[in-house]
């Protein structure tokens, strides 16, 4: 969010900074950043089930949309108690993907709302209240954009002024968009202003035609699996190096590549293989899920080799014969002792 300063540099691979239009203090003057209002169009929201956004979507509609991760799904309580209050209830799909997209869930500071209170960046520790800030900020973007819902979303991007400035020049569109952080990051002094792609990063979490988001798996994954799985196939015929745990080392280990790789989505598996298996949970091998980590005992008692299950009977893994691959589940158990799969909570 921004307003004609405003919301959101994603800058340092973190979160935004300067989010919504409030107050600021700049060479000693105050700026007053005007919030609009709103409401708007109608998007159905599917519930029911264990997956309460799922129903509605083709296997084909599902394919094409990134899924929102459990630890989202655990506000859409609070999500819809304030979207009814500020009269954005039809929109609670989509403010479950902006949340997917600000935070994951992953931080206090929910809907990164600190901003719109004039507050710097992650002053808002309870939960609750940054939903109740950002769904209000939210609603008055939908209004102030009209019901168009790129234009909210990028709005609550760059802030208000945003909107603003495309209204006068036809409404949202990529090249606006550029155009606008552009000026605001020259203006600022900044290398750059916000997420010119704020709003596709959103929507690939949203269903347009249905209002609907895809859960993933039944919701008891802590994490995007496939943001995770991206990232470790990323190296996918490096070699194995003995005790790798960052790219510069030109190869993992094991447990490095896991390491690393859930790093980059705020989850925390520093250590060994047996470290990892001591931080997470059994899981019944009828109940196991693209995402849960599969561990065996390979030249010593205990936990000695770890991959990441994703389906199919294949885990990614690395391992000293073959480097940074894909192995078979059952090849695996027939050479040594199988430990079991377990899960991130």
């Amino acid at each position: 969010m921004q307003g004609v300063l405003k919301k959101g540099t994603k800058a340092t691979g973190t979160f935004a900074i300067l989010k919504h239009p409030l107050t600021w203090i700049l060479a000693g003057l105050f700026l007053l950043l005007i919030s609009l209002f709103g409401v708007a169009l109608f998007i159905s929201i599917s519930i029911g089930g264990v997956n309460q956004f799922e129903s509605g979507m083709t296997r084909e509609e599902a394919d094409r949309t990134a899924q929102v991760s459990a630890e989202v799904m655990r506000y859409e309580p609070l999500v819809r108690k304030y979207a009814k209050e500020f009269g954005v209830d039809d929109y609670v799909g989509l403010i479950m993907a902006l949340i997917q997209q600000e935070t994951g869930g992953r931080h206090l500071d929910v809907m990164q709302a600190s901003e719109s209170l004039g507050l710097p960046p992650g002053t808002i520790t309870d939960p609750e209240n940054s939903i109740q800030v950002g769904v209000k900020y939210f609603a008055e973007m939908i209004k102030q954009a009209k019901g168009d819902i790129p234009l909210a979303l990028q709005g609550y991007n760059l802030g208000n002024g945003f909107i603003t400035y495309a209204l006068e020049r036809g409404g949202y569109s990529k090249d606006i968009t550029i155009e606008f952080s552009e000026i605001m990051a020259k203006k600022m002094g900044w290398s750059r202003y916000g997420d010119v792609n704020y709003v596709e990063h959103v929507l690939r979490y949203y269903n347009t035609e249905n209002g609907t988001v895809m859960v993933k798996g039944d919701g008891t994954q802590s994490f995007d699996v496939e943001e995770v799985h991206s990232i470790m196939k990323q190296f996918l015929g490096q070699p194995y190096v003995w005790g790798g745990r960052t790219p510069e080392a030109g190869g993992f280990d094991c447990s490095g590549l896991l390491e690393y790789a859930f790093a980059q989505v705020g989850i925390d598996l520093y250590g060994t293989a047996q470290s990892q298996y001591d931080k997470t949970i059994p899981v019944p091998e009828d109940k196991i899920k693209p995402g849960d980590l599969v561990f065996f005992s390979t030249y010593k008692p205990g936990a000695s080799h770890v991959g990441m299950y994703v389906g199919e009977g294949k885990f990614i893994n690395a391992n000293s014969s073959n480097g940074i691959t894909y192995s078979s589940v059952e090849e695996w158990k027939s050479l040594y002792p199988f430990l079991g799969f377990r899960r991130i909570q």
